[in-house]
Protein backbone atom coordinates (compact mmCIF):
# COMPACT_ATOMS: atom_id res chain seq x y z
CA UNK A 1 0.00 0.00 0.00
CA UNK A 2 1.51 3.50 -0.94
CA UNK A 3 1.64 6.16 1.82
CA UNK A 4 -1.10 8.56 1.91
CA UNK A 5 -0.50 11.56 0.81
CA UNK A 6 0.47 14.68 3.08
CA UNK A 7 -2.45 17.26 2.87
CA UNK A 8 -1.19 20.80 3.50
CA UNK A 9 -3.15 24.14 4.11
CA UNK A 10 -2.59 27.32 2.25
CA UNK A 11 0.58 26.77 0.68
CA UNK A 12 2.95 29.60 -1.59
CA UNK A 13 2.38 28.53 -4.93
CA UNK A 14 5.00 31.02 -6.22
CA UNK A 15 7.94 28.46 -6.71
CA UNK A 16 5.48 26.46 -8.43
CA UNK A 17 4.46 28.54 -11.45
CA UNK A 18 7.46 30.04 -14.16
CA UNK A 19 5.40 33.57 -13.70
CA UNK A 20 6.37 33.47 -10.03
CA UNK A 21 3.21 34.94 -9.02
CA UNK A 22 2.66 35.10 -5.30
CA UNK A 23 -0.63 32.96 -5.32
CA UNK A 24 -1.39 30.35 -2.73
CA UNK A 25 -3.36 27.21 -2.69
CA UNK A 26 -6.19 26.81 0.09
CA UNK A 27 -5.18 23.43 0.14
CA UNK A 28 -2.14 21.41 -1.56
CA UNK A 29 -0.45 17.54 -1.66
CA UNK A 30 2.26 16.19 -3.75
CA UNK A 31 0.85 13.12 -5.49
CA UNK A 32 3.81 10.48 -5.86
CA UNK A 33 1.63 7.47 -6.88
CA UNK A 34 -1.66 6.62 -9.06
CA UNK A 35 -3.30 5.69 -5.41
CA UNK A 36 -2.80 8.49 -4.24
CA UNK A 37 -4.25 10.52 -6.88
CA UNK A 38 -7.29 8.37 -6.64
CA UNK A 39 -7.76 9.06 -3.00
CA UNK A 40 -6.92 12.68 -2.95
CA UNK A 41 -9.22 13.28 -5.85
CA UNK A 42 -12.10 11.35 -3.98
CA UNK A 43 -11.15 13.65 -0.82
CA UNK A 44 -11.65 16.43 -2.88
CA UNK A 45 -15.19 15.25 -4.24
CA UNK A 46 -16.40 14.41 -0.45
CA UNK A 47 -15.10 18.03 0.67
CA UNK A 48 -16.81 19.92 -2.36
CA UNK A 49 -13.52 21.22 -3.55
CA UNK A 50 -12.13 22.52 -6.48
CA UNK A 51 -9.41 20.75 -7.85
CA UNK A 52 -6.23 21.83 -9.95
CA UNK A 53 -3.62 19.23 -11.04
CA UNK A 54 -0.22 21.14 -11.67
CA UNK A 55 2.53 19.98 -13.22
CA UNK A 56 5.70 22.29 -14.00
CA UNK A 57 3.14 25.53 -13.65
CA UNK A 58 4.66 26.84 -17.19
CA UNK A 59 1.64 27.67 -19.13
CA UNK A 60 -0.66 29.56 -16.80
CA UNK A 61 -1.24 32.96 -14.67
CA UNK A 62 -2.68 32.80 -11.23
CA UNK A 63 -5.21 35.11 -11.12
CA UNK A 64 -5.78 35.08 -7.92
CA UNK A 65 -4.99 32.50 -4.65
CA UNK A 66 -6.71 29.11 -5.82
CA UNK A 67 -9.69 28.60 -3.04
CA UNK A 68 -9.37 24.61 -3.61
CA UNK A 69 -7.13 21.88 -3.70
CA UNK A 70 -3.95 21.53 -5.84
CA UNK A 71 -2.51 18.61 -6.60
CA UNK A 72 1.26 18.94 -7.76
CA UNK A 73 1.72 15.43 -9.92
CA UNK A 74 5.28 14.56 -8.94
CA UNK A 75 4.73 10.75 -10.47
CA UNK A 76 7.97 10.13 -12.21
CA UNK A 77 9.28 7.18 -14.72
CA UNK A 78 10.86 5.99 -17.78
CA UNK A 79 10.65 3.46 -19.41
CA UNK A 80 11.26 1.56 -22.86
CA UNK A 81 9.42 -0.06 -23.94
CA UNK A 82 8.29 -2.23 -27.88
CA UNK A 83 12.19 -1.50 -28.83
CA UNK A 84 12.22 -3.44 -32.09
CA UNK A 85 14.48 -2.39 -34.88
CA UNK A 86 15.33 0.95 -35.17
CA UNK A 87 12.13 2.53 -32.95
CA UNK A 88 11.14 2.32 -29.24
CA UNK A 89 8.11 3.42 -27.05
CA UNK A 90 9.36 5.73 -24.38
CA UNK A 91 6.88 5.69 -21.68
CA UNK A 92 7.42 8.92 -19.23
CA UNK A 93 5.71 9.17 -15.87
CA UNK A 94 3.53 13.04 -15.68
CA UNK A 95 5.42 14.54 -13.29
CA UNK A 96 9.10 13.85 -15.48
CA UNK A 97 10.44 17.01 -16.75
CA UNK A 98 10.10 17.52 -20.29
CA UNK A 99 13.30 19.16 -21.30
CA UNK A 100 15.39 16.03 -19.21
CA UNK A 101 12.55 13.38 -21.33
CA UNK A 102 14.03 14.97 -24.62
CA UNK A 103 18.23 14.75 -23.35
CA UNK A 104 17.57 11.22 -22.34
CA UNK A 105 15.57 9.98 -25.65
CA UNK A 106 18.13 11.86 -27.71
CA UNK A 107 20.89 11.03 -25.54
CA UNK A 108 19.95 7.61 -26.31
CA UNK A 109 19.75 8.23 -30.49
CA UNK A 110 16.26 7.92 -30.76
CA UNK A 111 14.65 10.72 -32.69
CA UNK A 112 11.37 12.41 -33.14
CA UNK A 113 11.64 14.87 -29.93
CA UNK A 114 14.65 16.75 -30.17
CA UNK A 115 13.32 19.77 -31.54
CA UNK A 116 11.00 19.85 -28.58
CA UNK A 117 14.24 20.67 -26.17
CA UNK A 118 14.24 23.23 -23.71
CA UNK A 119 10.47 23.48 -23.11
CA UNK A 120 9.72 24.37 -19.85
CA UNK A 121 6.98 22.07 -17.54
CA UNK A 122 6.56 18.51 -17.20
CA UNK A 123 5.30 15.63 -19.53
CA UNK A 124 2.19 15.24 -18.38
CA UNK A 125 1.30 18.70 -19.52
CA UNK A 126 2.42 18.37 -22.81
CA UNK A 127 0.00 16.61 -24.25
CA UNK A 128 -2.37 19.36 -23.23
CA UNK A 129 -0.94 22.05 -24.97
CA UNK A 130 0.20 20.09 -27.93
CA UNK A 131 3.73 21.66 -27.52
CA UNK A 132 5.47 22.41 -30.74
CA UNK A 133 8.29 23.83 -31.79
CA UNK A 134 10.89 23.99 -35.20
CA UNK A 135 8.29 22.17 -37.45
CA UNK A 136 7.47 19.23 -34.54
CA UNK A 137 4.60 18.69 -32.55
CA UNK A 138 4.26 15.85 -29.64
CA UNK A 139 1.48 14.61 -31.61
CA UNK A 140 3.73 13.79 -33.78
CA UNK A 141 5.48 11.47 -31.70
CA UNK A 142 2.88 10.27 -29.30
CA UNK A 143 1.13 6.92 -29.07
CA UNK A 144 -1.33 7.35 -26.09
CA UNK A 145 -2.00 8.71 -22.73
CA UNK A 146 -2.89 6.71 -19.27
CA UNK A 147 -5.81 9.19 -17.80
CA UNK A 148 -7.91 8.98 -15.26
CA UNK A 149 -11.38 10.04 -16.45
CA UNK A 150 -13.52 11.69 -13.44
CA UNK A 151 -16.65 11.60 -14.51
CA UNK A 152 -16.56 7.73 -14.86
CA UNK A 153 -14.19 6.88 -12.28
CA UNK A 154 -12.27 5.05 -14.51
CA UNK A 155 -8.84 4.44 -15.76
CA UNK A 156 -8.49 5.18 -19.48
CA UNK A 157 -5.58 4.79 -21.81
CA UNK A 158 -6.66 7.54 -25.09
CA UNK A 159 -4.90 7.10 -28.48
CA UNK A 160 -3.34 9.50 -30.40
CA UNK A 161 -6.10 10.34 -32.55
CA UNK A 162 -8.58 10.09 -29.46
CA UNK A 163 -6.96 13.17 -28.35
CA UNK A 164 -8.21 15.42 -30.93
CA UNK A 165 -4.94 17.40 -31.04
CA UNK A 166 -4.78 20.29 -33.68
CA UNK A 167 -2.45 23.31 -33.51
CA UNK A 168 -1.78 24.61 -29.49
CA UNK A 169 -4.90 22.18 -28.73
CA UNK A 170 -6.26 19.35 -27.69
CA UNK A 171 -9.29 17.36 -26.00
CA UNK A 172 -7.93 18.04 -22.65
CA UNK A 173 -8.08 21.56 -23.30
CA UNK A 174 -12.06 21.45 -24.35
CA UNK A 175 -12.77 19.42 -21.49
CA UNK A 176 -11.01 20.65 -18.37
CA UNK A 177 -11.09 18.99 -15.76
CA UNK A 178 -12.05 15.60 -16.54
CA UNK A 179 -8.84 13.75 -17.48
CA UNK A 180 -5.89 13.71 -15.57
CA UNK A 181 -3.24 12.24 -17.05
CA UNK A 182 -0.45 10.22 -15.47
CA UNK A 183 1.56 8.91 -18.29
CA UNK A 184 2.51 9.12 -21.65
CA UNK A 185 3.55 6.86 -24.53
CA UNK A 186 5.84 8.35 -27.63
CA UNK A 187 7.27 6.57 -30.58
CA UNK A 188 10.57 7.27 -31.47
CA UNK A 189 13.17 6.08 -34.12
CA UNK A 190 16.59 6.04 -34.87
CA UNK A 191 16.48 6.15 -38.30
CA UNK A 192 13.54 8.82 -39.60
CA UNK A 193 15.03 11.80 -40.80
CA UNK A 194 16.02 15.18 -38.80
CA UNK A 195 13.39 17.85 -38.73
CA UNK A 196 15.22 20.71 -40.08
CA UNK A 197 13.72 22.78 -41.78
CA UNK A 198 13.38 25.89 -39.98
CA UNK A 199 15.43 28.75 -41.08
CA UNK A 200 17.38 29.12 -37.36
CA UNK A 201 18.52 25.51 -37.38
CA UNK A 202 19.01 25.49 -41.09
CA UNK A 203 22.11 28.68 -40.18
CA UNK A 204 22.85 26.89 -37.22
CA UNK A 205 23.97 23.95 -39.04
CA UNK A 206 24.71 25.67 -41.96
CA UNK A 207 28.38 24.77 -41.90
CA UNK A 208 28.39 20.77 -41.06
CA UNK A 209 27.11 18.10 -42.75
CA UNK A 210 23.36 17.19 -41.75
CA UNK A 211 23.60 13.85 -42.90
CA UNK A 212 25.94 13.17 -39.72
CA UNK A 213 24.29 14.73 -37.34
CA UNK A 214 22.57 12.92 -34.28
CA UNK A 215 19.52 13.92 -32.51
CA UNK A 216 21.32 15.29 -29.52
CA UNK A 217 22.80 17.86 -32.15
CA UNK A 218 19.83 18.95 -32.81
CA UNK A 219 18.58 19.40 -29.05
CA UNK A 220 21.63 21.33 -28.82
CA UNK A 221 21.01 23.66 -31.62
CA UNK A 222 17.57 24.42 -30.44
CA UNK A 223 18.45 25.06 -27.35
CA UNK A 224 20.76 27.17 -28.15
CA UNK A 225 18.30 28.65 -30.61
CA UNK A 226 15.99 29.09 -28.16
CA UNK A 227 18.21 30.61 -25.06
CA UNK A 228 19.24 33.36 -27.47
CA UNK A 229 16.10 34.34 -28.07
CA UNK A 230 13.79 33.44 -24.85
CA UNK A 231 14.66 34.47 -21.29
CA UNK A 232 15.37 31.93 -18.46
CA UNK A 233 12.22 31.92 -16.34
CA UNK A 234 14.39 31.48 -13.70
CA UNK A 235 16.17 34.77 -14.16
CA UNK A 236 13.09 36.28 -15.80
CA UNK A 237 9.60 35.09 -14.94
CA UNK A 238 7.49 33.86 -17.93
CA UNK A 239 4.80 31.75 -19.13
CA UNK A 240 6.84 31.47 -22.60
CA UNK A 241 5.06 32.39 -25.69
CA UNK A 242 2.27 34.21 -24.49
CA UNK A 243 -0.03 34.26 -27.53
CA UNK A 244 -1.02 31.71 -30.30
CA UNK A 245 -0.10 32.81 -33.89
CA UNK A 246 -3.47 33.48 -34.98
CA UNK A 247 -5.25 31.95 -38.36
CA UNK A 248 -6.65 33.96 -40.52
CA UNK A 249 -8.61 33.51 -44.21
CA UNK A 250 -7.21 33.46 -47.38
CA UNK A 251 -9.30 36.80 -48.11
CA UNK A 252 -7.78 38.13 -44.55
CA UNK A 253 -4.53 37.53 -45.10
CA UNK A 254 -4.43 38.66 -48.92
CA UNK A 255 -6.13 41.72 -47.23
CA UNK A 256 -3.65 42.29 -44.85
CA UNK A 257 -0.46 41.53 -47.05
CA UNK A 258 -1.82 44.06 -49.25
CA UNK A 259 -1.79 47.09 -46.66
CA UNK A 260 1.73 45.69 -45.20
CA UNK A 261 3.74 43.95 -47.88
CA UNK A 262 6.55 43.29 -44.95
CA UNK A 263 4.02 41.00 -43.30
CA UNK A 264 5.50 37.24 -42.52
CA UNK A 265 2.49 34.29 -42.90
CA UNK A 266 2.03 31.34 -43.86
CA UNK A 267 -0.36 30.78 -46.45
CA UNK A 268 -2.42 27.34 -46.51
CA UNK A 269 -4.98 25.98 -49.23
CA UNK A 270 -7.77 27.64 -46.95
CA UNK A 271 -5.94 29.55 -44.11
CA UNK A 272 -2.64 31.75 -43.48
CA UNK A 273 -1.31 31.51 -39.81
CA UNK A 274 0.63 34.74 -39.05
CA UNK A 275 3.42 35.95 -37.03
CA UNK A 276 1.94 37.13 -33.59
CA UNK A 277 5.13 38.21 -32.58
CA UNK A 278 4.94 40.55 -35.70
CA UNK A 279 1.95 41.88 -35.01
CA UNK A 280 2.87 42.56 -31.42
CA UNK A 281 5.79 44.58 -32.34
CA UNK A 282 4.19 46.57 -35.22
CA UNK A 283 2.14 47.84 -32.26
CA UNK A 284 5.17 48.78 -30.66
CA UNK A 285 5.46 46.74 -27.54
CA UNK A 286 8.44 44.56 -27.96
CA UNK A 287 10.54 45.90 -24.57
CA UNK A 288 7.61 47.57 -22.86
CA UNK A 289 8.02 47.67 -19.27
CA UNK A 290 6.34 49.38 -16.74
CA UNK A 291 6.36 49.16 -12.65
CA UNK A 292 6.24 45.28 -12.30
CA UNK A 293 5.85 43.62 -15.69
CA UNK A 294 7.03 44.18 -19.00
CA UNK A 295 7.37 42.31 -22.85
CA UNK A 296 10.47 41.00 -23.50
CA UNK A 297 12.76 43.13 -25.83
CA UNK A 298 14.06 40.17 -28.08
CA UNK A 299 10.42 37.62 -28.29
CA UNK A 300 7.41 39.87 -28.64
CA UNK A 301 5.37 36.85 -27.80
CA UNK A 302 7.07 36.64 -23.79
CA UNK A 303 5.58 38.42 -20.61
CA UNK A 304 7.67 39.28 -18.12
CA UNK A 305 6.91 39.67 -14.58
CA UNK A 306 9.98 41.85 -13.90
CA UNK A 307 9.17 42.98 -9.98
CA UNK A 308 6.53 41.15 -7.89
CA UNK A 309 4.05 41.68 -10.58
CA UNK A 310 0.22 39.91 -10.15
CA UNK A 311 -1.74 37.82 -12.28
CA UNK A 312 -3.83 40.58 -12.39
CA UNK A 313 -0.77 42.75 -13.88
CA UNK A 314 0.12 40.17 -16.50
CA UNK A 315 -3.68 39.82 -17.61
CA UNK A 316 -4.19 43.59 -17.91
CA UNK A 317 -1.12 44.11 -20.27
CA UNK A 318 -1.90 41.01 -22.42
CA UNK A 319 -5.40 42.56 -22.69
CA UNK A 320 -3.81 45.61 -23.51
CA UNK A 321 -1.94 44.04 -26.46
CA UNK A 322 -4.92 42.35 -27.72
CA UNK A 323 -6.75 45.40 -27.96
CA UNK A 324 -3.96 47.06 -30.38
CA UNK A 325 -3.45 44.03 -32.34
CA UNK A 326 -7.62 44.12 -33.13
CA UNK A 327 -7.81 47.70 -33.53
CA UNK A 328 -4.33 47.88 -36.29
CA UNK A 329 -4.76 44.74 -37.72
CA UNK A 330 -8.41 43.11 -37.17
CA UNK A 331 -6.74 39.71 -35.37
CA UNK A 332 -7.94 38.83 -32.13
CA UNK A 333 -5.08 37.19 -30.19
CA UNK A 334 -5.66 34.45 -27.78
CA UNK A 335 -3.66 33.65 -25.01
CA UNK A 336 -1.96 30.30 -24.36
CA UNK A 337 -1.91 30.00 -20.88
CA UNK A 338 -4.63 29.18 -18.96
CA UNK A 339 -6.13 31.22 -16.25
CA UNK A 340 -6.58 30.03 -12.96
CA UNK A 341 -9.37 30.96 -11.43
CA UNK A 342 -10.59 31.08 -14.45
CA UNK A 343 -12.46 34.40 -15.35
CA UNK A 344 -15.96 33.89 -15.10
CA UNK A 345 -18.70 35.83 -17.20
CA UNK A 346 -21.06 37.95 -15.16
CA UNK A 347 -24.18 35.54 -13.81
CA UNK A 348 -22.28 32.46 -14.02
Amino acid sequence: MNKPAEIRENVSLRTLNSLAIDASARWYADVNSDDQLAALLAFADREGLETLILGGGSNLVFAGDFDGLVLHMALTGRRWEQVEGDSAVLALGAGENWHDAVLYAAAAGYRGIENLALIPGTAGAAPVQNIGAYGVELRDSLVSVTVLDRDTGDWQVLANEDCDFAYRDSLFKHQPGRYVIVELRLRLSRSQPLALGYADLRDYFEAQKTDELTPLDVAQAVMAVRRRKLPDPQQMPNAGSFFKNPVVSLAQWEALKADNPDMPGYPGRETAKLAAAWLIDQCGWKGFRDERVGVHNRQALVLINHSGGSGADVLALADRIQRDVDARFGVQLEREPGVIPARKASGA
